[in-house]
């Protein structure tokens, strides 16, 4: 009887361990990449790749810009022999290198003294406010803008434009370059004075939405409304006009080049800002390879040093979300450590700042200052970079759920509504990841597959029929559905289908921006328990360390990030964690794996309680990665 149940408990962890979810893309190079950015010529081809070699990068961002420079626009030849010089060098050392170029950007150097612009040449390219306004700027804008530079945001729309920039994506395609990293494929929406915008109103793109939905977008919309149904189709179109864009720049790419990564980097990640500029990363990831996210999500300046704590679990939060909607494919985290910091070190800024990353899930590209290129601290990147080369099937290897709490991410309502829906998803999350609960974020690509037990919906004001289905499908195969706030589901109350009016999580949100540390010791037990599902790993740890849960190569992994003790701008080394208990069940294994952020592996052995085996953690400082060694590995 007993070897029955251990052979049972055996088929069904390898069954366990080898399920995926629904649409994961199978592993490529764009997983593993330990990125530094150079700024590239073709004579320094050579020197840049042994650089990256010595330094442990993998995964060379080149700046060699052509679509996004005028003067190399209109003649790329010199650009392009300096790209295939670097691709010959990096394949010869078993790199990637990934060239730059912008999306709907474009500079002339010394505009003022020169023959040739996009606005003296091509006005009709330009994108235009609804009063007429060109998007054009001079080197107030923009830091990476020089005096006497034109700097010009082109619509989509401009066919002209657009067939020059395609035949370009494909030269680069054809040199051999492992990738292309389009840069800000934007409606201008984020320099001073365009913010409320909702451009572009030149002829090409309002000739192209009437088409579309036969209404004019200069007269028919209540601009800046958002219920207002035909203001919701502009914002519907803007989103699908960048998503379409990024799908045509791939399938030129890989025209020439059927092995070349697309990758997009999009700065807006959850929030509503994504609405506003138009780039979408849950809709763009499906036609591209990977997204690199410089993710800004509030006010200040972004950087490791400055975060507070709220700041580090909200950061989780959007790096976990962008796991989720990737399905499998890459997400690299174009961020900010450190930029003159005058009492936090640069090392331990980018120390924080690689470890988060890492615990997500995500690709750590080190920077120095706010430039793409260089480091803050070349010895603190090299060893980083190494460690994690090292350790990388832990953290890059697919992560599957195991007994998770859903939660639904609803880009309508985020587009739509964003001030009810992002406060309670947010909050919801948070709870999760402080009371270290398993959490999958479960989307409209995802819903109809998930087969967990609890589906959170936070404040969702917006589903399509498809969602409404797939939603009463769950509940009728027994799952339940918890909505918060909204109830946009149709669905009447049942024991399957729990409204709670009063939304904990955006209350706890709420909570958390007004005094981090009192919320986290009034986190609402009754909601918690109310979700509670058994786990493979459960665990006793305090409301400052975050916990992401999943299987990694059959074995149950939580992935744990110590935001212990940090205070902005004076304190960047985490107060260490210790007496950090952990249960699992004694059927799984008898040892727990622990490896501490740039540390050793190191073997545990628990105390057998029951059906149970409980472990006391090694005092956790930055992170750490755990998982049962199983009895049949």
């Amino acid at each position: 009887m007993q070897n029955s149940l251990i052979s049972g408990l055996f088929l069904c962890f390898l069954a366990c361990s080898t399920a995926s979810p629904t649409g994961a893309q199978e592993q490529n190079w764009t997983n593993y990449v330990r990125i530094g950015a150079y700024s590239l010529e073709a004579s320094r081809a050579e020197a840049i790749v042994r650089d990256a070699q010595k330094n442990h990068v993998f995964g060379i961002e080149v700046d060699n810009d052509i679509p996004g420079r005028y003067e190399s626009f209109r003649n790329p030849a010199e650009k392009l022999k300096a790209i295939r010089a670097v691709a010959a060098a990096s394949h010869r050392y078993k790199n990637k290198a990934f060239v730059y170029i912008a999306g709907t950007e474009c500079i002339t150097a010394n505009a003022d003294k020169s023959a040739h612009s996009v606005m003296k040449d091509h006005p009709e390219w330009l994108q235009r406010k609804l009063t007429g306004e060109p998007a054009i700027f001079n080197s107030g804008a923009a830091f990476w803008i020089h005096p006497g530079d034109e700097d010009v945001w082109i619509s989509p729309y401009a066919k002209d434009w657009r067939k020059i920039y395609m035949e370009r994506v494909r030269q680069i395609a054809a040199t051999g370059i492992d990738g292309i990293y389009v840069d800000i494929p934007y409606w201008m929406t984020h320099f001073d004075g365009w913010e409320q915008s909702w451009a572009s109103f030149d002829e090409a793109t309002v000739a192209a939405f009437h088409e579309q939905t036969g209404l004019d977008a200069k007269k028919d919309l209540k601009l800046g409304d958002f219920q207002d149904a035909n203001f919701r189709k502009w914002l519907d179109f803007r989103i699908d006009t960048l998503t379409n864009f990024m799908r045509e720049i791939r399938t030129n790419a890989r025209s020439v080049n059927p092995d070349i990564m697309v990758v997009p980097e999009i700065y807006p990640g959850i929030e509503e800002e994504s609405t506003r500029v138009g780039a979408d990363v849950y809709e763009m990831y499906p036609v591209v390879d990977a997204i690199a996210h410089e993710y800004e999500f509030g006010p200040g300046d972004h950087m490791a040093s400055s975060r507070t704590q709220l700041d580090w679990f909200l950061y989780q939060v959007g790096m976990l979300t962008f796991r989720a909607f990737a399905q499998g494919k890459a997400s690299w985290i174009l961020n900010y450590s450190w930029d003159g910091d005058k009492v936090i070190p640069p090392a331990q800024a980018m120390q924080n700042l690689a470890m988060s990353q890492l615990m997500a899930g995500a690709n750590f590209w080190d920077a120095k200052g706010h430039e793409m290129a260089d480091s803050n601290d070349p010895a603190t990147r090299s060893r980083i970079f190494a460690w994690t080369a090292r350790h990388e099937k832990v953290f890059y290897l697919p992560r599957t759920p195991m007994h998770p709490v859903g939660l639904y991410f609803s880009p309508k309502s985020r587009d739509y509504n964003p001030s009810e829906f992002l406060p309670s998803y947010r909050g919801n999350f948070l709870l999760l990841l402080q009371a270290h609960r398993e959490v999958q974020v479960v989307t409209p690509r995802t819903l109809a597959n998930f087969s967990g037990e609890v589906l959170v919906l936070p404040d969702v004001s917006t589903l399509n029929e498809e969602e409404k289905k797939n939603l009463d499908n769950f509940a009728a195969r027994g799952g339940k559905l918890i909505i918060t706030g909204t109830n946009a589901t149709g669905l009447a109350a049942s024991p399957q289908v729990i409204q709670i009016t009063s939304d904990p999580g955006k209350l706890y949100f709420a909570q958390l921006q007004k005094d981090f540390a009192s919320a986290t010791e009034s986190m609402p037990a009754s909601y918690l328990d109310s979700i509670r599902l058994k786990n493979e790993i459960e665990l006793d740890a305090p409301p400052t360390i975050s916990a992401n849960f999943a299987r990694v190569d059959g074995a149950p992994h939580a992935f744990l990030a110590n935001f212990s003790g940090l205070i902005p701008g004076k304190i960047a080394q985490p107060t260490p964690v210790g007496e950090i208990h952990v249960r699992i069940p004694a059927a799984a294994g008898q040892s727990l794996a622990f490896l501490p952020f740039l540390g050793e592996q190191q073997s545990l052995h628990g105390i057998r309680k029951g059906d149970k085996i409980e472990f006391t953690l090694p005092p956790v400082e930055r992170g750490a990665a755990i998982w049962i060694v199983t009895k049949w590995t």
